[in-house]
């Protein structure tokens, strides 16, 4: 499956994130929903997000020029292979995943929820891991 298709079919597709975008955590967009627009910056400050926990915790986090405050942090397996983030502004909110070699970002609006968005990234992300992504 291409990068693409886990944004269109996985993330998007399934109802529960409004927009959806796979970074390298080295750097780089591998795919992207149609119109979200991450800039550079925002690439390493998300990326950066996941090393520095007390300054997203402090001042959340943008996407697409929109600011999320922070709300939460998880991580799963033994060796920390996935980490979560979620973010909230108003009642739309975001989440992050990180596994070893990407960055999953969603966003979601209402009537989307943010357990129905941290449900779908935190199971694509746990699969990605699971496959040394």
């Amino acid at each position: 499956m291409s990068w693409q298709a886990y944004v269109d079919t996985n993330l998007v597709g399934t109802k529960s994130v409004t927009q959806a975008a796979i970074l390298g955590k080295a750097g780089g967009v591998w795919a992207k929903s149609a119109g979200l627009a991450i800039s550079p910056e925002e690439q390493k400050a998300i990326t950066s997000a996941f090393a520095n926990k007390d300054s997203v915790q402090a001042s959340g986090f943008r996407i697409a020029n929109t600011k999320y405050f922070f709300v939460s942090s998880d991580s799963y397996g033994g060796d920390q292979s996935l980490i979560v983030i979620h973010g909230k502004k108003g009642g739309d909110g975001a989440v992050l995943a990180q596994t070893k070699q990407a960055i999953l970002v969603a966003t979601y609006v209402l009537p989307q929820t943010a357990q129905d968005a941290g449900i779908i990234v935190t199971n694509l992300g746990a699969y990605l891991a699971s496959m040394n992504y």
